[in-house]
């Protein structure tokens, strides 16, 4: 996954938490809820959002972790500015 990936995918998480709360207001809660949709978005894209995401997640951290972070980051500012 590339840097400009994760942040594709940071801003398709703020639009549904829009979408999840039903405003398009910054608040802490539209926040979290971007920052947890972001970090889902980011491990699926890494596919690790599988029946076997146990006994994946181990061989796959070091691209799932700083993808889910960086995807849930992204859509945790962008909530706050939009």
């Amino acid at each position: 996954m590339t840097i400009h990936k994760a942040i594709a995918i940071g801003l398709a998480a703020n639009e549904v938490s829009k979408k999840i709360t039903g405003s398009n207001e910054s608040s802490a809660a539209r926040t979290a809820v971007a920052t947890g949709t972001g970090a889902l978005m980011g491990m699926a894209a890494a596919g690790t959002l599988t029946v076997g995401a146990a006994a994946l997640g181990v061989a796959s951290a070091p691209v799932t972790v700083p993808l889910a972070l960086f995807s849930a980051g992204v859509a945790g500012l962008s909530s706050l500015f939009d």
